[in-house]
Formats: structure tokens, C-alpha cells, sequence
């Protein structure tokens, strides 16, 4: 039975730079990088020197805890770089792409095959990473069987993409094979939510999964509130949940035999000049995104949304997971008595300013933190953006004693780093608090482990 719910716990940033719902061609890169650090958890061993020839789907480094786990070159050329950080920590293993070859895995109904070999195929073609777990989030354990999966079909962060959109632009085919394959790695219910506000894309029809509604503020489009409210994580337990746009993948996988990780992303911010829709590879170098379609000035480039992305360079790389590129501009100065101003043109969860008599005004909004760290304290405002029966604060400073029990009570199972991010946006403390949820993930993964 399908379930629809409206959340009001929750804040919506308003921000200039919406993607207009122009799909370009496929944007050309040279380069392509693929992050160890958009995996969370992962020990990276690599399969790959610099030079080496790759084609699309060959390993270039693998889960030195489970060699099983590969991550692959989205495409054919050769290995120009590897780039490490301190303690030689692998940042990002780097592809110049030459030709179009791709390695064949076999085509393959998953309606027929077993559940082992569904999994067997994904591990091996390096397509594994795009299914994720809760607790912990991070890559799934392939030797568990999760009591459900998830796919949320809408995104509710700042200026994200409309899935919608994008499903008009995909493959049906390649959507609903990868629904069946996802079907077969799980022994109770296969989820796909959608935005209730809106009807949902054509392709949603006569699929195996359930079709559940939410609505309401961010972070309603978060997998994490989601399977809160529709099939809670509890201690033994796991849910999976997987990007639509990766059930697109794994249904080309099967259908075609290639491992093709495309995206459409929605690049969008208040200094693109035509924030616009486009085709383009996982780990695609944004530079030819960007050209000639920004702004003068210091700017940052996000690969994601202004909440929970990822910092890059002008040349920089797509996240593995991203749908989106933001570019806002840098916060890089004072403001002298800013808090005396009215305040037009600032946007506030707390209606210090004058812009609350403009409820639908759309911002322009920098990285500006507007003062510095200062006390934990407790305030209450933590639960009025977290639509989850817990209570964040005393989560965050269980986790900061690393007490495992409290840890435990208080939820720590159920959530990950972008459950907690308008907490950090609204903190008047300036404290980093995904990364204190990251912290006690890892922590708690190392103890359960």
C-alpha cells in the first residue's frame, strides 16, 4: 500500500540560478577523475599506474577490505594521473579519454538470472558503488540482504535538478530493467518515492516497485528521512537505496553488457549565465561546462548542492554520486555592522532580517560564514529542520564523548552527514556538524565491524 506523507519540520533555501529545462548534448571532456573520497569507508588499493591503457569498465582501484569491490573508468584512454594527500592518501585517479571502447560484460535478463549473479555482474562491471546502505552510509555489504531498497525519484536541496525532467530525457527500458534487478536483491519491498506536489514521469508506471509520496520543505527529497518514516533502520538491520539515475545505469548494464555511468546534471547557481541541463559522464571534468557561461569575480565551484557538495576547482571533476554543479560566489570578506543593516537581501531561518516580508524572493548567497566558531549550546533550533523522531544535539555531543551506547539510542543508525546539514546551516554556534556525523558513522562502523 502506497504511502503518502507532508513533512513540515524542514527549511527551503531560495536561491537565484535555477536550471532552465534545456537539455544541451552530451558535454565533451578530455578528462575524467574518479574520488576514492566520495566513498566514505573505503580503503582504496589501486589496480592502475600512470599510463596505463583502461577502457570504460575497467578497474582502476579496488576496497582493499573487500578486493571484490571495484570502481571503474567511466571511459576508454589513458591513466595521466594520480593525485595523493598527506599520509599519501588517494584523492583522485585521473583518465584521458581516447576512443569509445568499452569492455563487454555480457547482456543478461535479471528476471531469469539469480541473485548472485545479478550481484556477481554489478561487482565485477564496477557498477556495485552506485548501491548504498544505511546505517553507516557508505558502499552496501553485497554479502547481506537488506529488509527493503529505496530510490527517491525527487531532490528537494537548494536549486537541485528535476527528476522529472530528466526521467522525459532517459531511457524507460534501461529504468525498469534496473528496478528488476534492484527487485531481486532484496526480500521485502522495493521503494521509489516521488514528489507529491507534482505528478510523477510517465516511466514511474508498471514497475515493480512501490510508489510512495512526500512533500514538504527540504529535506523531504533526502533517502534518509524516507526510509525513517516509511521502514526505520534498527540495530542488525539494513536498507539499501540507489540514484535514479544509477538504476538507469544498472538497466543499461544488463540490457547493452557496458558499464556507461551518464548523468544529466543541472548546473545551476546565481553566476552561471544560462544555468541549463546536461549529458554528461560520472567524473566528467566541469571546464567545459563553465565556459563562457560564468561570471567574473572569485567564485566556488560545488559539485552538488550548497549543502552537502563538495568543494572543486574550475577544472575539477563530477562527484561520483552528484547531479549537479553549483556556482555561488566566495564569501572572502567583511561585512562592517552587517547585523545593523535591514537586511533586503539576506535570507535568514531565524527572520532577523527585513527579506521575511519577501517570502518567495530568490537569493543570491555566498560561502560567507558571517562570524566564527564560538559554544556548543543547546537552543532547540536543531529540531525545527529535522523531520526525524530523534534529538539532534544530544546525537551530536554523544558523539563527540564516543559514547557507543548513547550513540546507539539516540539513532545513529538511521541518519548520515546530509540529514544534519541546515542544522549546520543554521547553527548560531558555526560548528561543522556533518562532519561530527561522519565522525560517529566511521566510528561506530569500526566498532560494529
Amino acid at each position: 500500500m502506497s504511502l503518502s506523507v507532508k513533512l513540515k519540520k524542514g527549511l527551503d533555501i531560495r536561491l537565484k540560478g535555477q536550471s532552465e529545462k534545456i537539455l544541451n548534448p552530451e558535454a565533451e571532456s578530455i578528462r575524467y577523475g574518479v574520488k576514492p573520497v566520495d566513498f566514505p569507508g573505503l580503503t582504496p588499493k589501486l589496480n592502475v599506474r600512470v599510463g596505463d591503457k583502461v577502457m570504460a569498465g575497467s578497474p582502476l582501484f579496488h576496497d582493499k577490505l573487500k578486493p571484490e569491490v571495484l570502481f571503474a573508468s567511466p571511459v576508454s584512454g589513458s591513466v595521466v594521473s594520480i593525485s595523493r594527500g598527506d599520509r599519501r592518501k588517494l584523492l583522485e585517479v585521473v583518465v584521458e579519454k581516447a576512443g569509445d571502447e568499452y569492455i563487454d560484460f555480457g547482456k543478461a535478463d535479471p528476471a531469469v538470472i539469480s541473485r548472485e549473479e545479478i550481484i556477481e555482474k554489478l561487482l565485477k562491471s564496477g557498477l556495485w558503488p552506485v548501491v548504498r546502505q544505511r546505517p553507516y552510509h557508505v558502499v552496501a555489504r553485497h554479502t547481506d540482504t537488506p529488509k527493503a531498497i529505496f530510490v527517491s525519484a525527487f531532490d528537494s536541496a537548494p536549486l537541485a535538478p528535476d527528476y522529472n525532467f530528466i526521467f522525459d530525457n532517459s531511457s524507460e527500458s534501461h529504468f525498469r530493467t534496473g528496478l528488476k534487478a534492484l527487485k531481486r536483491l532484496t526480500s521485502g519491498s522495493l521503494h521509489v518515492v516521488v514528489n507529491g506536489k507534482s505528478e510523477p514521469s510517465g516511466i514511474l508506471k508498471d514497475t515493480p516497485a512501490e510508489i510512495e509520496k512526500f512533500s514538504g520543505p527540504h529535506p523531504s527529497g533526502n533517502v534518509g528521512i524516507q526510509i525513517h518514516h516509511i521502514d526505520p533502520v534498527n540495530k542488525g538491520e539494513s536498507v539499501w537505496y540507489v540514484n535514479p539515475q544509477d538504476v538507469i545505469a544498472i538497466g543499461r548494464l544488463f540490457e547493452e553488457g557496458k558499464y556507461r555511468h551518464d548523468r544529466i546534471i543541472a548546473l545551476t547557481g546565481s553566476e552561471v549565465i544560462k544555468p541549463q541541463y546536461y549529458r554528461i559522464r560520472s567524473g566528467a571534468s566541469i571546464q567545459s561546462l563553465i565556459k563562457e557561461n560564468i561570471t567574473a569575480g572569485n567564485l566556488r565551484y560545488i559539485s552538488g548542492n550548497v549543502l552537502t557538495g563538495s568543494g572543486i576547482t574550475a577544472d575539477g571533476y563530477l562527484g561520483f554520486y552528484d547531479s549537479q554543479v553549483t556556482i555561488i560566489p566566495e564569501g572572502d570578506y567583511f561585512e562592517f555592522f552587517g547585523w545593523m543593516m535591514p537586511g533586503t537581501d539576506k535570507f535568514s531561518f531565524y527572520k532577523a532580517f527585513a527579506s521575511k516580508i519577501f517570502p518567495r524572493k530568490e537569493y543570491i548567497l555566498d560561502t560567507n560564514f558571517h562570524g566564527g566558531e564560538r559554544a556548543f549550546v543547546m537552543t532547540g533550533q536543531y529540531e525545527k529542520v529535522v523531520p526525524m523522531d530523534i534529538y539532534p544535539m544530544q546525537l551530536l555531543k554523544a558523539i563527540l564523548a564516543e559514547d557507543i551506547d548513547m550513540m546507539e539510542n539516540l539513532g545513529i543508525y538511521e541518519v548520515a552527514e546530509e540529514d544534519f546539514a541546515l542544522c549546520e546551516y543554521i547553527c548560531p554556534s558555526k560548528i561543522e556538524i556533518q562532519s561530527i556525523i561522519r565522525k560517529g558513522l566511521d566510528l561506530m562502523a569500526r566498532e560494529m565491524n
